[in-house]
């Protein structure tokens, strides 16, 4: 039995089920020996979600095993909720039945996500499987900008006449064809005679309400509507900020379209949190746990090496002082720990910085007063960090000379830190610079050029 398993314990604690290693182990198992029925009974309780992870976690030659296993089963729940690294792996091992079926059974978005970024043969095998009306909407939706509202859509949307009744809605919902409905929605658009959408009416006050009532009474307060080329990034944070459930997509002209839901929002969000996260550490913001080790040290190597260039830099400095050094061997002890607090005071701002930008909250408006809390922040803690350091320079070399220098350097790189872990990714969104990807990296070289130079040199000025 295969053991090359790296499972978490337990998985999808939220869900009905919890996948634990004793179940991964009893389905790698039932692939083993080749048990059709007993992969499905072990398998029909797990949530698509859990299944994803489950052949996420798992190596190639297992997941492979399985899913041939597992066959026409597999649904396209699944597929949506595979990560994108392993997810075209997957879908060459399907036959192009299973797949076709698959497919099928996916909203219009979904199917979206699935297929763009597949080359144009895997595209139109999928496209292929749909049925023509379905597969018009896809080609219209992958018409629009990659990470645009018209990518992040679905066409399926439930709207009506503003001058309907509440039964006459409900009568039209429930004589309507299961395939003209989306799978999930929670309003009815109301739209005028040119198709512009004019408000939402929640599914909870539409069954609440006496049939005589106009849905156009009962629109909701809060309504926006999304132009179908607003940046997926903006869609999201107008459904964070405004506490949107879903929202109708118009064209250029402003005619309904379709709808996003906030399942699709809020994966958008998590996706470029996820990003932020990943490009702070300078990993690639595609990264994964199945990349292979290639794609890994590919991916890592460019910052690395930008690292290596800003560390020669930071060096460069140093050697600038090389007969204090020689003179003074505890230079040398000290001097990491002024550039660590520096770094690490740094990367508390910066963090704080990247994040309030990408939710909008750092603006023009509050600039200054953000940059300013910073900057105090980093004169208070290092006034504290001079003391502890003033007294260890004292106690361990015998030189309060020493003390008062290392003190020195602690606040100057301090409040840099704050300043520069702040300024620096502003600066860098104005000119078009993602400040995720490449604040890191100068507000390290900053850290390290100021707290070397400003340790050095008050030495060589102090103590020689």
């Amino acid at each position: 039995m295969s053991e090359d398993v790296d499972v978490q314990e337990p998985v999808g604690e939220d869900a009905g089920y919890v996948l634990e290693r004793k179940d991964v182990s009893a389905i790698l198992y039932a692939v083993d020996i080749e048990d059709r029925d007993q992969l499905i009974t072990l398998m029909e309780p797990l949530h698509a979600a859990d299944i994803a992870d489950l052949l996420e976690q798992i190596n190639a030659f297992d997941r492979a095993r399985l899913i041939r296993l597992y066959d026409r089963e597999f649904d396209g729940d699944i597929l949506s909720e595979l990560d994108e690294s392993i997810r075209e792996e997957v879908m060459a091992v399907l036959k192009p039945h299973v797949l076709a079926d698959a497919v099928r059974d996916l909203d219009s978005d979904d199917v979206v996500d699935l297929i763009e970024d597949l080359d144009d043969a895997q595209q139109e095998t999928i496209l292929d499987a749909l049925e023509e009306s379905d597969r018009a909407m896809v080609e219209q939706a992958m018409a629009f900008p990659e990470y645009s509202a018209g990518r992040l859509m679905q066409r399926e949307v439930v709207m009506a006449p503003e001058h309907w009744t509440v039964g006459e809605a409900i009568d039209r919902l429930r004589s309507a064809d299961e395939k003209d409905l989306p799978g999930q929605f929670y309003h009815l658009v109301l739209v005028d005679p040119r198709l512009h959408p004019v408000g939402n009416v929640t599914l909870g006050k539409l069954m609440r309400s006496r049939r005589e009532v106009f849905l156009r009474d009962l629109v909701e307060e809060t309504f926006r509507v999304i132009p179908a080329t607003q940046a997926e990034s903006e869609v999201a944070y107008a459904f964070n900020q405004y506490h949107l459930i879903s929202a109708p997509v118009v064209d250029d002209e402003g005619r309904l379209i379709g709808q996003i839901t906030i399942d699709d929002a809020m994966a958008v969000l998590d996706e470029e949190h996820e990003e932020d996260i990943l490009r702070l550490a300078g990993v690639g913001e595609e990264s994964a746990l199945s990349d292979s080790v290639r794609e890994t040290t590919k991916r890592r190597l460019p910052w690395l090496t930008v690292n290596l260039i800003t560390a020669i830099f930071a060096s460069l400095v140093i050697a600038q002082f090389e007969a204090a050094l020689a003179q003074i061997v505890a230079l040398a002890v000290l001097m990491p720990i002024v550039a660590s607090m520096g770094g690490n005071a740094g990367t508390q701002s910066l963090t704080v910085a990247v994040r309030a930008l990408a939710t909008k909250d750092l603006t023009t408006a509050n600039l200054w007063r953000v940059i300013r809390r910073e900057v105090l922040v980093g004169l208070f803690n290092g006034c504290l960090f001079a003391v502890v350091m003033a007294v260890v320079g004292m106690i361990w070399f015998g030189s309060p000379q020493l003390g008062y220098v290392i003190a020195a350097a602690m606040v100057v790189n301090m409040v840099v830190a704050g300043f520069a872990g702040t300024v620096i990714p502003v600066v860098l969104d104005r000119l078009g610079i993602d400040p995720a990807l490449a604040s890191g990296a100068f507000v390290t070289t900053v850290t390290d050029v100021v707290g070397f130079f400003a340790f050095l040199g008050l030495a060589a000025l102090v103590l020689l």
